[in-house]
């Protein structure tokens, strides 16, 4: 502090030049205590001040201090007690207010010394700023530590964790033995205590309040399979608020930091599976290519679905679509493995006010513009956040066939990850970027132009203390990375065009009011024809109905008239057979010459005449009968038709009467099941008000379908909180019950959670008090699921921890059943 106090009073006499070397001005900074940077930050702006007061020609100066917003970190870290220390510059503040003197103004500001080391340079800032060497920004890095998980608690319980944390002192040591550690320093360093809005504000924060300012930001969780990833990344939060993921939280600070009116915020949930690009929120899009700008270097994905956030529900609601069609597989580390990397994409679109437009304007190029034209800006940020797939040795994960492969694409494309990040950090020449898709996704994440913040995340158990000491590498020489942040601006012309908006509205709302009077006349004419249909057709009906009526009584009225002419011919024929009787007799009595033989003979002339008019008449009757029976063959086609429409009609009647009954029974259901759950509703209320708890009515209701879709998570941070909620919401009973379910999955579910809860000597007796004991039993003899033996005989495995419940499982012939089941090669 006296070397600046001697430096200021020689400047103040204008006699001695300034020489200040950067390294040593950081070294200096790094032994000042934390309670003097408040002084020397208003003493470092006195000094540029009077620099920029006193500067001439051929003075060589140098600015550490134009921007007091400054962190210490380490870029090589602790190793076996060496230290380097390193001082980045996070966020450069302009220092126009300063430097009022004119020959200031006409002198360029130096270029940075970290500036001058990278080689990567996109495109500068769109929107005409002038500075298009960027703002560098190393990569910054956290660890987070999970807390042991239940098998761990039991394989590890006579050791030690291989990890110690010294969060104040932002260190890791990693034991090699009980003797001998290696210490490492980050940016960060989470315990397991950690809550997610502290890994939140620390790892994400200032990654989304530079998105809001116009850059490019990126949020990356790497780590070996099941230490935390997408717990501390995509957790939705739904049972708990507080277990919100970063996901859900930066998409919170975004919407309450833009305007609906003249911002907008898009996202695009990918997801990268053996080396190929697939769309979480179209499954039916499996291979997006992607496109890189040949001058700018900017990738981007064409094919992706871009959706539009209005508000936080939708925006989880497609968190949980793209969830549920992401890869996952069950491992010996992991009953939940994610096989594929996660990739949200959240565009930004904010315009610039006030004081920004202001700043911008004064950046242009042409003053004449400045003066005479000054349209509105917009800021376009893109927040990326990668959940990567674990990392997984295959000897302890156990992969074979498909899973093996995925492990062996997974750690492929790690490998090529790494090998870019060994690359920027030793500033070789070449960077492997095209080796995979993933470094190809991230390329500017890693010497680009984006604000990055990784979180390591990593195990206590000593049996993974490799794992853990590859990731803590990979986060070292993630530190050592630098980017060159750059802004993205463009004009918003929109303002040009106000007033065809405005006449396109009023065109808009007149065509909207002719559409809505033309929708409702169209309404109007279709209700009347409806009617008019109706009314028809019960016209028909009718018309129909007396017509059959009258074709029905004429046929009844014609087969009278037949049967009555029939009784007429047949009483004729009977008459005219008595008089040929009589008359054969006469004829007889002729020849036996009662008779003259001339009135026998005109006798016989009358009786042919006769017999030819019985002929003739019995010709047309028999005609008049076939054209009787001719018009009773037609009246019964009529008929016919008649009562096959009849028929039809009927048909058409038993249908409805048909579908009424099926409503009608629908309806009975319906109001059943919601007596019901209004009965269970005010139970449970009921028992939340003698019991004064606080917990959410709808999750006894959701249980079933929280076992269903797995939302329950069987490893991680939050396993124990998770069940142990559940047992105490929805009972032992309920879940004991759902060991009988139909379902299979609900069946394998409910034993886990009951496998889980056995894990506890709290919970043992309870269960085999409730029966559980003998429902685990029945199951194991009743099942032939593999898993489902499998899971019972552990949970059976964990009441046996008991001695009392030893007796139990001896006497319901436990002892029998496991030496049977231990013949069985499936168990």
């Amino acid at each position: 502090m006296m070397i600046i106090v001697a430096v200021i009073q020689k400047l103040t006499g204008g006699s001695v030049a300034i020489s200040l070397s950067l390294s040593k001005t950081r070294n200096f900074l790094a032994r000042i205590s934390h309670d003097s940077l408040h002084f020397l930050s208003k003493l470092s702006r006195s000094f540029f001040q009077i620099c920029s007061e006193n500067f001439t020609p051929g003075v060589q100066w140098l600015r550490p201090f134009e921007a007091w917003d400054v962190k210490m970190a380490a870029s090589g870290g602790y190793r076996n007690g060496t230290h380097k220390g390193n001082m980045k510059v996070d966020r450069l503040v302009s220092l126009s207010s300063a430097t009022k003197s004119s020959s200031l103004k006409s002198k360029p500001s130096p270029a940075s010394p970290a500036s001058s080391g990278l080689r990567r340079n996109s495109t500068g800032s769109v929107g005409g700023a002038k500075d298009d060497a960027g703002v560098p920004g190393r990569v910054r890095v956290a660890v987070r530590l999970r807390p042991r998980n239940a098998e761990e608690l039991v394989a590890d319980a006579d050791f030690a964790d291989c990890v110690e944390l010294q969060p104040e002192l932002k260190r890791l040591k990693l034991r090699k033995n009980n003797w001998d550690s290696d210490t490492y320093e980050f940016d960060e360093v989470l315990t397991e205590f950690a809550s997610q809005k502290r890994v939140y504000e620390v790892v994400a924060k200032p990654v989304v309040e530079s998105v809001l300012d116009g850059y490019n930001g990126t949020v990356m969780a790497y780590g070996q399979t099941g230490t935390g990833k997408t717990y501390t990344l995509g957790r939705l939060g739904e049972e708990d608020t507080a277990a919100r993921g970063i996901m859900v939280r930066a998409m919170e600070d975004i919407l309450a930091e833009i305007s609906p009116e003249t911002d907008s915020v898009s996202v695009s949930y990918l997801q990268l599976y053996m080396e190929t690009i697939q769309d979480l929120l179209d499954p039916t899009n499996d291979n997006i290519s992607i496109m890189e700008d040949p001058k700018t270097g900017d990738v981007s994905l064409p094919g992706a679905t871009l959706v539009e956030i209005r508000d936080q529900r939708s925006f989880v609601e497609l968190l949980r679509l793209g969830e549920a069609h992401r890869f996952a597989a069950n491992t010996k580390l992991n009953t939940e493995s994610s096989r594929s990397h996660a990739i949200l994409m959240v565009h930004v679109k904010k315009s610039v006010k006030g004081r920004d437009s202001a700043l911008l304007s004064e950046n242009c190029n042409s003053s004449h513009m400045v003066k005479t034209f000054k349209p509105p800006v917009v800021r376009k940020g893109k927040l990326v956040v990668v959940d990567l797939a674990g990392s997984e040795r295959i000897d302890k994960s156990g992969s074979e066939g498909h899973t093996l492969e995925e492990a062996k694409s997974i750690n492929l494309s790690l490998s090529a990850l790494g090998k870019c990040i060994n690359a920027l950090a030793e500033n070789s020449a070449h960077v492997p970027v095209r080796d995979s898709k993933l470094t190809r996704l991230l390329r500017d994440s890693f010497g680009g132009t984006a604000r990055t913040s990784l979180v390591v995340t990593i195990g206590p158990s000593p049996r993974h203390r490799g794992e853990t000491s590859s990731t803590i590498m990979f986060g070292q020489r993630a530190m050592k990375v630098e980017n060159m942040l750059k802004i993205k601006e463009e004009f918003d012309y929109k303002s040009l065009s106000r007033r065809l908006e405005i006449q396109l509205d009023k065109l808009i709302v007149e065509h909207e009011r002719q559409q809505k009077a033309f929708e409702d006349e169209v309404e109007r004419i279709t209700v009347e024809t409806q009617n008019h249909i109706s009314e028809t057709e019960r016209n028909y009906a009718d018309a129909l109905e007396k017509e059959r009526l009258k074709y029905q009584e004429d046929y009844m009225q014609s087969i009278k008239k037949l049967e009555e002419q029939w009784v007429m011919n047949q009483r004729k024929h009977g008459s005219e057979r008595t008089t040929f009787g009589l008359k054969d007799d006469n004829f007889d009595k002729t020849l036996n010459g009662v008779v003259p033989v001339a009135s026998a003979a005109e006798e016989i002339a009358e009786l042919k005449k006769l017999l030819q008019n019985e002929a003739s008449l019995r010709t047309a009757t028999e005609e008049e009968v076939n054209n009787l029976k001719s018009q009773v063959v037609q009246w019964k086609r009529i008929e016919a038709a008649g009562n096959s429409e009849i028929l039809k009609l009927r048909k058409m009647l038993e249908d409805e009467a048909h579908q009424k009954e099926k409503l009608e029974e629908e309806i009975a259901i319906l109001q059943s099941q919601l007596f019901q759950l209004s009965f269970e509703a005010d139970e449970t209320s009921r028992q939340l008000d003698r019991g004064g708890s606080g917990k959410v009515l709808g999750n006894l209701d959701s249980f079933v379908s929280q076992i269903r879709h797995s939302q329950l998570s069987d490893s991680g941070n939050g396993d124990k909180a998770s069940i142990a909620k559940l047992f105490e919401q929805v009972g032992l009973q309920k879940i004991l019950s759902l060991l009988e379910a139909e379902d299979a999955d609900v069946r394998i579910h409910a034993v886990k959670v009951v496998a889980n809860l056995a894990a506890e000597e709290t919970n043992q007796e309870k269960i085999v008090e409730a029966g559980g004991l003998s429902s685990l039993l029945m199951l194991l003899r009743s099942s032939e699921d593999e898993t489902i033996q499998r899971v019972a005989a552990g949970a059976i495995a964990n009441l046996a921890m008991n001695e009392t419940n030893q007796e139990l499982i001896m006497s319901q012939g436990g002892i029998s059943l496991f030496s049977n089941e231990n013949k069985n090669p499936t168990i």
